[in-house]
């Protein structure tokens, strides 16, 4: 009966649209494989045709998660490593390495609280990717992405291997925020919503473009839109409240890598017009990274797309964020180069 449901709900595209077609050779890294997200994320992947080697790698427990997760009659072949000492068979010719790796935020904490103890996790991670599979596209899910992407950028710049078209931050949550809390409120299928969202990926700099929204619907007035764009931006906070105490949003948040992770791995194999928002560098504005409508491909980033025409109200978003943003990439950037 499980299995019938699970294949009902993959079939409804609640994992969207993983082709079940032939597909080539992928290897697929997750870092923090054991944790919060790690472990829901791990199994979503395991789920994916297009992945045939899943690598599984945390500081502990990471074997008894490739072992439960191996089980599952699917494609890809499941590996456990733990410790320093294993992190580099996890990586060698892995395709796309996601990093969940780190603290979960508590209640109370920002983003930027996590920084001090995430930045260095991201560090050593990245100083492993540089070293044996330079080649990658990671996935950064790790918070502050605002901070660990830059940090990530200056690991592999000083290693020799940075390339701005394989570093991602993940911002899909965000996306998917936006899109579900947007369905809700006018009414119309969320299966058939989009919403750009664009900016970074911590509150005011996350900047929903409700304005680009599709299906579009006159339903919703000025204060709609500003309640709608606050509740995305405060989506996590809602999550740790909810949770009192007990985490922060994983499941949301593995589903998300997972729908990510998918593009990229469609990306890297040739489909055509894969298309998501992600926190990259970028020259759509002034600032060195951005997250904004991205297309991918065989080499990762395709082009970064414009923002498109933005609202008055989205406009005034745009500029407010610019300073909060511009903090944490150069805080990111001088951890990098001070440690």
């Amino acid at each position: 009966m499980r299995s019938f449901l699970l294949r009902s709900a993959l079939k409804r595209g609640a994992i969207r649209s993983f082709s079940s077609e032939s597909a080539p050779e992928r290897k697929v890294a997750i870092l923090g494989a054991a944790g919060g997200i790690g472990q829901p994320l791990a199994l979503l992947m395991k789920l994916n045709p297009l992945v045939s080697t899943l690598s599984l790698y945390d500081i502990m427990g990471t074997p008894g998660v490739a072992a439960d997760v191996s089980h599952i009659n699917t494609r890809a072949q499941v590996a456990g490593f733990v410790g320093d000492d294993q992190l580099g068979d996890a990586l060698k010719g892995a395709d796309v390495v996601i990093i969940p790796a780190g603290v979960p935020r508590k209640p109370g904490m920002t983003r930027d609280d996590l920084f001090n103890i995430n930045a260095g996790i991201v560090k050593g991670l990245c100083t492993a990717i540089a070293k044996h599979c330079p080649g990658a596209l990671v996935n950064m899910i790790s918070n502050p992405v605002n901070s660990t992407v830059p940090i990530a950028a200056e690991v592999f710049k000083k290693a020799g291997t940075y390339d701005e078209k394989k570093l991602f931050g993940v911002t899909t949550l965000d996306v998917v925020r936006a899109k579900t809390f947007y369905a809700g409120k006018a009414k119309v299928p969320v299966e058939s919503v989009n919403v750009p969202v664009v900016g970074g990926h911590a509150g005011i700099t996350i900047l929903p473009l409700f304005s680009q929204a599709t299906p579009a619907t006159n339903a919703l007035g000025a204060e709609d839109i500003t309640a709608l764009t606050k509740r995305t931006q405060d989506g996590g906070t809602e999550v740790v409240e909810a949770k009192a105490g007990k985490g922060s949003a994983t499941l949301s948040m593995a589903y998300a890598g997972a729908v990510f992770a998918d593009a990229c791995l469609k990306g890297l194999n040739g489909v055509p017009d894969v298309v998501e928002c992600s926190f990259v560098q970028s020259t759509v504005t002034e600032l060195p990274f951005f997250a904004s409508k991205v297309r991918l491909g065989k080499n990762g980033v395709e082009e970064v797309l414009g923002l498109g025409p933005l609202s008055d109200f989205e406009k005034e978003g745009l500029e407010a964020l610019k300073p909060e943003l511009k903090a944490s990439i150069e805080k990111g950037i001088k951890f990098a180069n001070e440690n």
